[in-house]
């Protein structure tokens, strides 16, 4: 097994500081990698996704998402990073692209202000879990949860249990235990908790939290994924309207000092939702330079 040099860019996704946003490792022109190769990667990085940029044989650019533990299907804030990359390095320009994801090919555009957006698949909507031990996970009371709200799963890509605070201050003081989350998030086939009141610090939507340690994330600062399947969940209750759902903002990270700001806008016709579009920018970091045995 022989060792070889590999650059990884690091970029903080929807950031709203220059100290904010979700940090993703991405790695240009990882075709020559395996999956082994793409996960050990992955976990020297350190991050909670690392995106792998690939050819694609049916869509402009392929990219595999894999976080220190495993390979997921898709990650909004590193799709956001990768696609800025390509942008800031002349390999794009602005304009609409298809990117092969294992959820799905998906639509990304990028505009002239280096915000990106991507398309999120249409919402799944499952069924509801149990609110006691999601509370008891989250170390709440019963009560702390929204009553007219249920604790459901529900996915535009990954499947996520989302989880309505009643208060900020609620949610911001949420000490999580870890073991049962994990528990939860395994028996349930969820990706992890999106935990959010619509209580906010800025006049946003909501304010979130995310928490995915099944897949080796205790906290995650900015969750562009989760943002599109809460969007979906706020206007399906009844908690945003129609001309609401066209500029969705969401805060999170503010527990971890990363300061974060996702956008959605939802596509509604008199079919329900047709489309889900989550953007931000992305501010470039030093790149890191690896020695990884291929």
């Amino acid at each position: 097994m022989s060792k070889s040099r590999m650059t990884v860019f690091i970029l903080n996704s929807f950031a709203k500081t220059k100290k904010g946003g979700n940090p993703a490792g991405v790695v240009l022109d990882a075709d020559p990698l395996d999956e082994a190769s793409m996960q050990r990667v992955a976990a020297r990085v350190g991050f909670s996704e690392t995106a792998f940029v690939l050819k694609s044989a049916g869509a402009d650019f392929k990219i595999r998402f894999f976080t220190p533990a495993a390979e997921v299907d898709l990650c909004g804030h590193a799709t956001i990073a990768a696609f800025s990359l390509l942008f800031e390095r002349g390999r794009i320009r602005a304009g609409k692209y298809s990117l092969e994801t294992k959820a799905g090919i998906l639509g990304v555009e990028v505009r002239e202000d280096k915000a990106v957006f991507m398309e999120q698949s249409l919402p799944l909507f499952e069924r509801a879990v149990d609110r006691e031990e999601v509370a008891a996970s989250l170390r709440l009371d019963p009560d702390c949860l929204v009553q007219n709200l249920p604790v459901q799963i529900v996915s535009t890509g990954l499947r996520d249990i989302l989880v309505p605070v009643v208060s900020l201050s609620g949610l911001l003081g949420i000490l999580p235990d870890f073991e049962k989350i994990t528990a939860i998030s395994r028996k349930e086939g969820a990706v992890g908790y999106h935990v959010f009141s619509l209580e906010t610090k800025y006049g946003s939507t909501a304010h979130c939290r995310n928490f995915a340690p099944l897949y080796g994330i205790p906290e995650e600062a900015a969750t562009g994924t989760s943002s599109g399947a809460l969007a979906c969940y706020l206007f399906v209750h009844g908690q945003i309207t129609k001309a609401q759902a066209q500029g969705l903002v969401f805060e999170q990270g503010y527990v971890m000092r990363r300061p974060s700001e996702i956008f959605v806008h939802l596509d509604i016709t008199d079919m329900g939702i047709t489309g889900v579009h989550v953007g931000g920018k992305a501010i470039e970091a030093r790149p890191k330079v690896l020695r990884i045995s291929l």
